[in-house]
């Protein structure tokens, strides 16, 4: 029987070891949790230690150290956050552990209330999809019907207030300029990526303004990152530049 140590990296790749025993888990799951958030990958820990069925493999903070461990190690469940500060992000990085290791079984989760991402993982056969702030059914829950087998999907998008309105108030064509505010685009980037005019977009922003009861753009904007009402793609890994930006 083969005994393995339990390991942690932090975000500079150096391992450290959780403790000084060697941990025995052939008989559990083997767990690889991944978030670049300290406060969440401890809660991940927490969830996977306290059950008896599985075992924690490794806690990583990047998702390039996931991809990495998952080839030299033995792993049956990955639970990894979709945003990364710093390089790949999350489900970029989910593909690529499905493509090298087809067994190994991932929960993509996220803190934010984008909703765009289920559909994205659900094509690419991403097993399960948990909200951190939204979910009503609990992690290990989830954990265990994904082991089983089961695609555990949200049944509706997370619906949070947004100064006066509700997101499920918001039109599709509205969250969509409302991810470009976020990212400081103007009317005109805006307009660009999503193929229609200023005028359009400037007419989007009034709609959002009335709804919302937000004074400005900059209102707008602000609100929506700071609660991760909506997430624009490139923002996935937070380290990519921003736009110019355009006066409220």
């Amino acid at each position: 029987m083969t005994a393995w140590a339990f390991i942690r990296y932090n975000t500079s790749g150096e391992i450290s070891l959780s403790r000084p025993e060697v941990v025995r888990l052939e008989k559990k799951y083997h767990v690889v949790v991944v978030d670049d958030q300290f406060v969440s990958r401890s809660f991940f820990e927490i969830q996977v230690e306290m059950s008896k069925d599985f075992g924690l493999a490794a806690s990583l903070a990047s998702a390039e150290q996931a991809i990495a461990f998952c080839m030299d190690h033995p792993v049956d469940l990955v639970i990894m956050d979709v945003m990364m500060r710093v390089g790949l992000d999350g489900l970029t990085c989910a593909k690529t552990i499905h493509r090298n290791n087809p067994h190994v079984k991932i929960i993509l989760t996220t803190s934010t209330a984008e909703a765009q991402w289920i559909d994205e993982a659900r094509e690419a056969g991403i097993e399960s999809f948990w909200f951190k702030e939204y979910s009503d059914v609990p992690l290990t829950q989830v954990m265990y019907r994904t082991m089983a087998g089961e695609h555990v999907f949200p049944d509706s998008p997370p619906n949070p207030d947004f100064g006066d309105a509700e997101k499920a108030d918001l039109t599709e064509r509205e969250l969509e300029v409302l991810r470009g505010l976020t990212r400081n685009m103007t009317n005109e980037e805006i307009a660009e990526e999503m193929w229609i005019s200023p005028h359009t977009v400037k007419r989007h922003v009034e709609n959002l303004l009335m709804k919302t009861g937000y004074r400005n753009r900059i209102d707008l904007a602000v609100n929506a990152k700071a609660m991760g009402l909506v997430v624009h793609e490139e923002d996935r890994t937070e380290n990519r530049p921003q736009k110019g930006g355009q006066k409220p």
